[in-house]
């Protein structure tokens, strides 16, 4: 099996103290059901499977009463297996199929016999209503496709080069130049290839693009027909639209999502709830334009303006005009690949869990993406081609004093350097660029000595 960050996830949530069902989420075909398959295979002697969307006649368990009780008879009865208190990982898998079952994990989970994992991919989506979410007792995770560490690691790259990459990045000090080119091509593989598990496992079996291609075509089809299965009726072709076109709109110099484009009497109003759609199916990533660099970025974001990427790199060449992919092979990621190499950026940097923004005004130019850490706001410039030490738009940005910007980084084929708070960093390590993370622990408490009286 291909590993994956989530395991680690995975690994937290068993041993957490407070047990909750884990219920994780990603866009179709991204490997949800068999990282818990495998996790369920290590970690218990008991595994039971439900799938609503292949067994649809398994939501009649959740149609009378939803005490816990009753529920683990139905459950035991319609497996036909016994489940063992305490060892066994129940998995309700696209749980968007049956609403109920959503509304009974709250008393599964207070039963405490079983743990219990649900994943869906139309959650936000799907049509049907959860009569009563059960807050408080699931706990989310969000899954990707494979982001560029996973897929170096299921093409053999072993875990010492990633620790020393890591280290290089972490000590601002350039990579060896042979390892230097090797991930560049690495890198350039991964565009093409993109973080499908299914497409990235025939890969490595195969190492042929052709049935790569052949492979990433069928699973835009079959978003293209989960958009006609569960997109309510008057918006399926505004989706479909607005899905068929992101190649094409991301190819454009400035990669705005023009609503022009799609006819002339679109109006964002109109199309608001398209967008949300592909966003919630997973498959695309909004990114909106902020009115200023400074925090909180959400505060300051304009959603009628947005670029809109692909949910992953390597569907978005097989969508485009043209065949692309032995240029980025070759390593020919200049200007007119730009939008390729720039959502791949994208996925990353979401996977890694930044929302992501850009900015633009006339006064300072375009920066192709702001991240917000903690209180800090981060540029980042991602620069194809040959001239990454040409960035006007982003001088400008750092030169306002009002922002308070500290730092900036841009993401190019060259390898790691500094020049004042600007570091220029190989593209292949936005793996690097993380969040901080949170304390385990974060204790404080209010000395209330002063209030004692007498």
């Amino acid at each position: 099996m291909l590993k994956r960050d989530a395991w680690s996830a995975l690994e937290s949530w068993k041993k957490g103290s407070q047990k909750k069902a884990l219920l994780i989420r990603g866009a179709r075909q991204i490997g949800k059901t068999t990282l818990v398959r495998e996790f369920a295979r290590r970690n218990y002697d008991c595994f039971a499977e439900v799938n609503f969307l292949a067994e649809p006649d398994a939501a009649s368990l959740f149609e009378g009463s939803l005490d816990a009780d009753s529920l683990v008879t139905g459950l035991t009865a319609y497996l036909r297996k016994p489940l063992i208190p305490d060892k066994t990982l129940v998995l309700f898998d696209e749980v968007q199929e049956c609403p109920a079952a959503r509304t009974a994990i709250k008393f599964l989970v207070e039963d405490g016999r079983f743990d219990y994992v649900e994943t869906g991919s139309l959650l936000g989506v799907k049509n049907n209503v959860v009569t009563s979410y059960p807050v408080g007792f699931e706990e989310p995770l969000q899954m990707y496709p494979l982001n560029f560490k996973e897929f170096c690691q299921a093409n053999g790259v072993q875990g010492e080069t990633i620790d020393y990459l890591r280290d290089c990045f972490e000590r601002r000090q350039p990579v060896n130049d042979a390892v230097h080119r090797t991930m560049l091509q690495l890198l350039n593989v991964y565009l093409v290839v993109g973080g499908m598990p299914e497409v990235v496992q025939r890969y490595v079996d195969t190492h042929d693009i052709a049935q790569v291609l052949r492979l990433q075509n069928d699973l835009l089809e079959l978003y293209r027909l989960d958009i006609a299965k569960y997109a309510e009726g008057g918006d399926k072709a505004k989706i479909r639209s607005i899905f068929d076109t992101i190649p094409s709109q991301l190819d454009d110099k400035n990669r705005r999502f023009v609503l022009a484009d799609l006819g002339k009497t679109a109006r964002q109003e109109r199309y608001r709830s398209s967008f949300l759609w592909l966003a919630d199916a997973g498959v695309a990533l909004p990114c909106y334009n902020v009115t200023a660099p400074v925090a909180p970025l959400e505060g300051n974001s304009k959603h009628s303006l947005m670029k809109l990427f692909m949910g992953d790199v390597g569907l978005l060449c097989a969508a485009s005009m043209g065949n692309v992919q032995l240029d980025l092979l070759q390593g020919n990621i200049d200007v007119n690949m730009g939008s390729i190499v720039e959502n791949a950026v994208a996925q990353e940097l979401r996977a890694h869990g930044f929302a992501i923004y850009y900015f633009n005004s006339s006064r300072t130019g375009e920066v192709d993406f702001v991240v917000q850490d903690g209180k800090a706001v981060i540029p980042i410039e991602v620069k194809s081609g040959n001239d990454w030490t040409a960035h006007k738009a982003l001088n400008n940005v750092m030169d306002v004093k009002e922002w308070g910007i500290e730092k900036a980084f841009v993401l190019c084929k060259g390898n790691i350097a500094r020049s004042g708070n600007i570091t220029y960093v190989p593209l292949y390590m936005t793996m690097f660029l993380e969040p901080t993370p949170l304390p385990e622990t974060l204790t404080y408490e209010v000395d209330l000595s002063a209030l004692r009286m007498g």
